[in-house]
């Protein structure tokens, strides 16, 4: 069978962009993570034991200096779980640079992560935290049973320490839909969430950003074994919206491995399709890159590397890591 990755970059149309320069730097610690959800892009678990070392953070903190990155956006994974994840955290926050940490909830209540939540509050770190549904069996059916409970209770301790309530502790939850369809308009969602979630468990946050599953790794591999694939990718070509191109992550964000290797988004890490020198005009990438070379290059002008899972980005109201491109 051929591989996801060449069924998604062959012979794509889906139009050339070009990148703005980088203002966020969003770091996968490593592919560690207590679950081991469906929806998973980067093929997560518990058994896996990719970690970013302690000399590649060092070298996440010069860049962080050198290119007076505005944003940290910290995933895996659970990033958490990482032995670098708060000497990281910290270095950022002494430097009023914003940190967002891309939570699973679940994590929080790790055996030996009882001072987590304490410390992401004394840090001023953003939370963006999963959470695909506001009822209990669509999140265990997604990410596994008693997810939910768990997530609740996570949700709670983080609004007793003000997370959801003060100005300066931002809890935003992210749905990914269940199967093989667009998520629904976002702030309509985001209203649903908020009435249940007070109403069935006192909970309060900010955002609720919306995802589109993409159809690469752990998705990926489900929907061409249950021959979906193609359905789905035509679900998302046939919702393509051109507006939606210039406010992709792309333009704007550089993704690093746990290696330090860089992408235009996390999206293509997980296809190992790198980032494209300036120099070069070829949309498809051949060679890795790795976060050195920020030091030297802004990559402003560059062409992004496109595929077909591109289409994910720009379908219907459009899906980014801080939720849709469109407003409702």
């Amino acid at each position: 069978m051929q591989s996801t990755a060449s069924l998604l970059l062959d012979d794509t149309d889906f139009p050339a962009i070009y990148r703005r320069g980088v203002s966020v730097l969003q770091v996968n610690l490593g592919y560690k993570c207590n679950l081991s959800c469906t929806h998973c892009h980067v093929n997560a678990g518990p058994n896996r034991t990719e970690m970013m070392t302690a000399d590649i953070v060092d070298l996440v903190m010069e860049v962080l200096v050198e290119r007076d990155i505005k944003t940290l956006d910290l995933t895996g994974g659970a990033p958490e779980l990482s032995p670098e994840f708060r000497r990281l955290v910290e270095f950022a926050r002494q430097r009023d640079i914003q940190v967002i940490d891309r939570c699973n909830l679940t994590v929080l209540l790790e055996p030996g992560q009882e001072t987590l939540a304490q410390f992401l509050a004394e840090q001023g770190v953003d939370i963006v935290a999963s959470l695909p549904c506001y009822e209990e069996e669509n999140v265990n059916e997604q990410r596994g049973k008693g997810v939910y409970a768990l997530s609740i209770e996570a949700l709670q301790l983080l609004n007793t320490l003000g997370y959801g309530v003060k100005d300066s502790l931002k809890l935003s939850l992210v749905y990914n839909p269940i199967g093989t369809h667009l998520p629904p308009p976002q702030q309509a969602l985001e209203n649903e969430y908020k009435e249940r979630l007070h109403a069935d468990h006192g909970i309060v946050f900010n955002d609720l950003f919306t995802i589109t599953n993409m159809p690469i790794s752990r998705f990926g591999a489900v929907l061409l074994a249950k021959n979906q694939y193609h359905d789905y990718m035509k679900l998302l070509k046939d919702n393509y919206m051109a507006e939606n191109l210039e406010t992709v992550m792309c333009r704007d964000l550089v993704s690093v491995d746990y290696q330090g290797y860089i992408y235009d988004c996390d999206f293509n890490q997980m296809l190992e399709q790198s980032i494209r020198p300036v120099a070069s005009n070829d949309c498809i990438a051949k060679d890795k890159v790795h976060l050195r070379e920020l030091l030297l290059n802004d990559y402003a002008d560059a062409p992004i590397v496109i595929g077909e899972h591109c289409y994910g980005c720009t379908a219907g109201q459009g899906s980014s890591c801080g939720g849709a491109l469109a407003e409702d």
